[in-house]
């Protein structure tokens, strides 16, 4: 029997709403659940500032004559893979991003004489030095951290003088520059790394690395909201090669060349404290619906429970040498993207992971007000320092303690 038309487009028009209300995209459940930390007497607001001041103290006096932070001096017999000169360019220009944004995000809108002096002697050096750095040698890449923590300073410099129109145009001009950097050093499958030991291409040949990726794409993001224009392009492979690299309990795979190995030790979940903070983040701040406020808090969760495989990791002088493949400079790097995935949650939701981040960084400390967790040259102590400083200044609790 044929059916009038009208009883037929009737029928269609009644079906649409149901074929087209797709279910919104959740993470696995094994993303949502996992151990809980114990309970911590809170740190005070008191106590926070005290540790800053120290830390802030550490940078002004270790700050460079030429307005830079670290350098390639060691007393150690061995010492990461750096070949020379450009690996040392890389590793200040990206430290000395580091310390400016440190500095600045502490000093707030009325910086101390002494804090707005080192910001403006480590501007200029920016000015002068991020233009020019570029890959090492074919295998060595570390200049990707240059332009991706170089973008996050310019944008944090952007803002301090907003008003200074000559200033803004080249500050724009060089955030412009790194992003292009950005684009001429991805990897030939999208997203970055820093080593290439591959077919040592022009454009690198390795697949990206989870965390290294994820960094670039948090710089991104930060000039988007700067007001730069960035290639959507960029964007998705970086977002794909994180996919791909991504389990489904929401670890990640130290490097695409790892994800068809995802339960050996350094890809799961212990081996991927340091490197699940950042990947969460990257992907939720560019549209990854599954990354919820559950995925967030599980994680950190599971960061403050499991803290101990990381410091197992901390001060050993080889990469990975530490149970799950666990390499010292994952903790002071996870713990600054921890501080950025609280902040993703809701005002409400956040003073337990203030709480126990704060309690993390204070008990690490050194005497000097340093923190550090791989002996880098003479880089350690102030990356360390600039990222715990970063991550302390957000569990500051509005309202007193």
């Amino acid at each position: 029997m044929r059916l009038p038309l009208i009883l037929l487009i009737t029928i269609a028009i009644a079906c649409v709403p149901v074929f087209s209300r797709a279910a919104p995209p959740t993470a696995p459940p094994l993303a949502q659940t996992g151990p809980m930390p114990k309970p911590i007497e809170p740190p005070t607001n008191e106590q926070i500032d005290r540790a800053v001041e120290r830390g802030v103290e550490f940078l002004l006096k270790r700050q460079n004559k030429d307005g830079s932070w670290g350098s390639a001096d060691s007393s150690r017999p061995e010492e990461i893979y750096a070949p020379v000169p450009g690996a040392h360019h890389a590793f200040k220009a990206a430290v000395t991003a580091l310390c400016v944004s440190a500095l600045i995000e502490i000093g707030g809108g009325e910086p101390s004489s002494k804090i707005l002096e080192a910001v403006e002697r480590g501007e200029q050096w920016l000015f002068d030095n991020l233009p020019s750095v570029r890959r090492a040698t074919p295998d060595a890449i570390y200049n990707v951290w240059t332009h991706a923590y170089g973008i996050q300073a310019l944008t944090k410099m952007l803002a301090r003088k907003a008003d200074d129109a000559e200033r803004a145009a080249r500050i724009r001009g060089l955030i412009d520059h790194q992003l292009d950097l950005l684009d001429r050093y991805e990897t030939v499958s999208g997203g970055w790394a820093y080593y290439d030991f591959e077919a040592l291409t022009k454009k690198p040949s390795m697949a990206g690395f989870s965390f290294v990726t994820a960094a670039g794409l948090v710089a991104l993001y930060d000039a988007k909201q700067a007001g730069a224009s960035i290639p959507q392009r960029l964007v998705d492979r970086g977002m794909d090669s994180i996919r791909r690299q991504r389990n489904p309990d929401y670890s990640y795979v130290y490097g695409e060349y790892l994800k068809y190995q995802p339960r050996r030790d350094i890809n799961r979940p212990a081996g991927s404290l340091g490197r699940s903070q950042a990947c969460n983040l990257a992907m939720r701040l560019w549209g990854d619906k599954t990354v919820s406020d559950a995925v967030l808090k599980t994680w950190l969760n599971r960061l403050f429970a499991r803290n101990g495989w990381l410091d197992i990791g901390r001060k050993r002088p080889i990469p990975h040498e530490a149970w799950f493949g666990v390499a010292g400079y994952f903790f002071y790097y996870g713990h600054y993207y921890a501080a950025l995935c609280i902040e993703q949650l809701p005002a409400a939701d956040r003073g337990e992971f203030q709480d126990q981040l704060a309690a993390v960084l204070l008990n690490l400390q050194e005497k000097d007000g340093s923190w550090w967790d791989y002996p880098l040259y003479d880089y350690h102590q102030q990356y360390g320092t600039a990222m715990a400083l970063m991550a302390l200044e957000r569990c500051r609790k509005s309202g007193g303690d």
